[in-house]
């Protein structure tokens, strides 16, 4: 009873905003509307609420005003949200639902970025911030999924809203103008031009200067890497903070918020720094909460620090590092799991020199993406079969893929016994608009002839984007590829070369001021 009377109240206070047209008639709101691909529920809200009686003289306008639409529905759904927690009938259901809430709440926080006129950003950051707040949205369902929870509509109707709706509407109207800029040319210290000067000697020096020191003995200030981030978050400024964490085994979660901009964990090397965790679904947590280390913050950066779930193989999904931060970087870092290792959950990333292991899907996720000079291990699976990523695009709008460039994939130590009874493909579309793109890569001959997987029979094949470029090595001959619609042999540089970092995360922009080594074009 509780609950139908909670679902009739956001009934009536959807419905009872009083209809107002002024400013602009019904036939332009239509023909305005018109141009995105779900134009009811733009027409619905701009003529029932009297708050968005404003002029339109033209697409800037328009683009503002979708994305003010968009926040206020959000902000609507996380307030029914809140007040729909007592209706959880479970602990994993009250698992999916706090995931929601933190969700809801990251995709305001973009949002509001966006429609504050203050803030200084390209049209491709509003792009990136747009795709974030889809995503977001996105798992907050998917929380539900991992528990084989169905009917989470019933209980949680406001999730049901037409907030997605209303965000694809805006990247629509966004992708004309949000192409990133950046020369495809590479940076002579081999790092994006986004990561700043002081950061670039942070990862490049031998012996950077630390803020604080993380010691397991307390010879430090701090014994926990937890304990650290925490003081980082009361610091005063937001310049760079680099937490040094000596070498030991820390067993804790870790998880540096959205408030927490601009930290840097500094380990002593890969194997020698390891922070380890071991939740997992089948352990009563989401894929999300997960993570053993999970970085939303904004240009986090680790450097030398194994990120491990030890949860096992038959435990599914269980992530050793996610990140949603903008514009992080992992430099010299290994991540070690099995299903769903390393979680790419949205914003933009890039990857150097960092060794990646698993089994199930175990790149996974809906950044903009770039790992290069990376050795990617396939591990020995109970199922006799690997795929290395599960790409989440759900729009195709959205600025997001996974991009492998100049790396290495070939059997971790346990799988090159038994390699021939296994499979391994290079990825499976999660989404409809999986996009995935292997360049200038050695494939070893783990690598099953056919290259892809379906996720389940025709799901995306004809809107997914798979594609190969100049690839090397025994496992690389296209000739047997699959020939699925969405899947392509790229042969021109210039087609390739939208991929490279310095186009598809503008890594020029970013990249340089981290002091990672990187290359920008192909």
């Amino acid at each position: 009873m509780a609950t139908r009377i909670l679902v009739l109240i956001f009934l009536l206070s959807f419905l009872s905003a009083s209809p107002a047209i002024s400013g602009y008639s019904a036939a332009a709101v239509k023909s305005w509307c018109s141009q995105t691909p779900h134009p009811k529920p733009c027409e619905y809200f701009l003529t029932h609420n009297p708050k968005y009686n404003v002029s339109i003289n033209g697409k800037p306008d328009f683009l503002r005003l979708s994305a003010q639409l968009a926040l206020d529905r959000c902000m609507h759904a996380q307030s029914g949200l809140h007040h729909l927690g007592p209706n959880c009938r479970s602990g994993r259901e009250r698992a999916a639902w706090a995931d929601c809430v933190d969700l809801y709440e990251e995709t305001i926080h973009a949002l509001n970025k966006i429609v504050d006129p203050s803030t200084k950003c390209t049209d491709a950051d509003v792009q990136t911030w747009l795709s974030t707040a889809l995503t977001n949205l996105d798992t907050c369902v998917a929380g539900f999924a991992d528990f084989g929870i169905n009917d989470y509509y019933s209980v949680f109707p406001i999730i049901s809203n037409n907030v997605s709706l209303l965000l694809s509407n805006t990247l629509a109207l966004n992708k004309g103008v949000s192409n990133s800029s950046g020369s495809v040319n590479g940076h002579k210290e081999g790092f994006p031009r986004w990561v700043r000067p002081g950061d670039r000697k942070l990862l490049q020096s031998s012996n950077p200067r630390a803020n604080v020191v993380v010691a397991q003995d307390g010879s430090g200030d701090f014994r926990t890497v937890g304990a650290a981030v925490a003081a980082a978050g009361k610091r005063s400024g937001s310049g760079r903070y680099v937490i040094y964490v000596k070498a030991g085994t820390y067993r804790e979660n870790v998880e540096i918020g959205k408030g927490v901009r601009n930290v840097m964990l500094l380990g002593d090397g890969i194997g020698r720094t390891i922070i380890t965790g071991s939740r997992s679904v089948d352990g009563g947590s989401t894929t999300f909460k997960s993570a053993t280390v999970a970085a939303v913050g904004d240009g986090f950066i680790a450097r030398g620090i194994t990120f491990r779930n030890t949860a096992g193989a038959r435990n599914h999904q269980a992530v050793a590092l996610r990140s949603g931060s903008d514009l992080s970087v992992f430099y010299q870092c290994s991540f070690e799991g099995y299903q769903d290792t390393l979680y790419v959950h949205s914003q933009r990333q890039f990857y150097r020199n960092c060794d990646i292991y698993g089994t199930v899907d175990f790149i996974f996720g809906n950044a903009a993406v770039v790992l290069q000079s990376c050795n990617i291990y396939p591990r020995d699976p109970p199922n006799r079969t690997n795929t290395i990523t599960a790409q989440g695009r759900t729009d195709p709008n959205q600025n997001t893929g996974i991009i492998i460039h100049n790396s290495r994939v070939t059997a971790a130590p346990d799988l090159r016994p038994v390699q021939g009874s296994v499979r391994t493909y290079l990825g499976r579309p999660w989404k409809q608009y999986s996009r995935t793109v292997f360049m200038k890569t050695s494939l070893d001959s783990l690598i099953n002839p056919a290259g892809w997987m379906p996720w389940s029979g025709n799901f995306a094949l004809n809107t997914l984007y798979y594609a190969e470029y100049a690839n090397t090595g025994p496992g690389s001959s296209t000739a047997n590829r699959v020939n699925w619609k969405g899947y392509r042999v790229i042969t021109s540089a210039s087609v390739a070369a939208q991929f490279a970092p310095g186009n598809f995360i503008a890594a020029n922009s970013w990249l340089p001021a981290t002091n990672v080594p990187f290359t920008s074009g192909l």
